[in-house]
């Protein structure tokens, strides 16, 4: 961890905003690239399999018969104080996007946004470091990077994998009667952002955020999934949004069943909402069928998450069943009961 005479720094106070709270508004962006969807797309070397149409979680080339390349860049502001979880954070939260599509992270390149007049380069070196540390736990390569003097700190990693194409998951394939999976509790927007304002510390949060979905992933793909995305800066349910849209299904949610961490349901009580949250649940709205359920649940629903689990469609081991797709009902993508 950093020394005692870096740790008084609060990088959270650097930021705007925090991990992937900072996210341009799902809507928003969806206007932006839907002109670059469709019509005659750059023909490259192998087979583009998985690319802009339905908003995946990553990119997908097959270039052999049985190998894919997965490629994804990932990067934020700081969510937490502390530079070397931040790092961690930020390279779990980039390696997520290969083990969702159901593939192995090969080699990472570091993306850097330091402002080097106004804080320290030995706070860079730790977040670089949290960045390495997770990485090796993954077996993933770190080679070089890219770094840019900015106004605002920013880390992330553009991480390239390897998948079977004929055994990737993705967010268009999900069908009637599958069983929802939710890997990872939710509940670190809002303790992020009461974290950014208080200066509380939530080692809860911290260590949901640092575990990689690696074993989940090869679990999923063990039982034979197929649709799966990772919840992070949408939401659940916005995030699950996509999913039934793109799956052309309608997806249940059971709030019950669904997982929280300790101290979530307090910080929402106590206001530690993000902007980036209240966007989730607005964009979601329009297709949600809410039946009746509490606001402030979902709210919870709708946290923006950072490095969180995945939305898998089907059972993993150990991981609760929090809903299931069902036939698509019109104009309706989410429902909660």
């Amino acid at each position: 961890m950093c020394d005692s005479a870096t740790v008084t720094v609060r990088l959270t106070q650097f930021a705007h905003g925090g991990g992937c709270a900072c996210k341009i508004p799902p809507g928003e962006l969806e206007d932006v690239v839907s002109g670059l969807i469709g019509g005659s797309a750059p023909r490259g070397p192998g087979e583009l399999l998985v690319g802009l149409d339905d908003g995946d979680d990553a990119a997908v080339v097959r270039i052999a018969a049985g190998t894919a390349v997965v490629v994804t860049a990932d990067f934020f502001t700081p969510v937490v104080d502390d530079a070397y979880d931040w790092g961690r954070i930020a390279a779990a939260n980039a390696l997520s996007d290969v083990y969702a599509m159901g593939g192995t992270p090969v080699v990472a390149v570091n993306l850097l946004g330091w402002p080097r007049e106004t804080l320290p380069m030995e706070l860079a070196g730790e977040v670089l470091r949290g960045g390495l540390d997770v990485a090796r736990e993954a077996g993933c390569h770190v080679a070089g990077g890219h770094s840019v003097d900015d106004p605002e700190p920013k880390y992330g990693m553009a991480v390239t994998g390897v998948a079977d194409p004929a055994r990737l998951m993705r967010n268009d394939a999900g069908r009637p009667g599958m069983p929802l999976t939710l890997t990872k509790p939710l509940g670190v927007g809002v303790l992020n952002s009461r974290h950014k304002s208080t200066g509380e510390v939530f080692p809860q949060a911290v260590a949901a955020m640092t575990r990689l979905n690696r074993e989940a992933s090869e679990a999923a793909l063990a039982g034979g999934a197929v649709c799966a995305t990772d919840v992070t800066g949408f939401g659940l349910l916005g995030h699950l949004h996509k999913l039934a849209r793109a799956s052309g299904v309608t997806a249940r949610i059971d709030a019950a069943a669904v997982p929280y961490l300790e101290g979530a349901r307090e910080a929402l009580k106590d206001g530690f909402v993000s902007g980036g949250t209240r966007r989730n649940l607005e964009w979601v709205r329009p297709s949600l069928d809410s039946g009746g359920v509490a606001e402030d649940e979902l709210l919870l629903l709708s946290d923006a998450q950072t490095s969180g689990g995945l939305l898998v469609a089907g059972e993993v081991p150990g991981c609760p069943v929090v809903g299931e797709l069902l036939p698509a009902q019109p104009g309706v993508t989410v429902t909660v009961r």
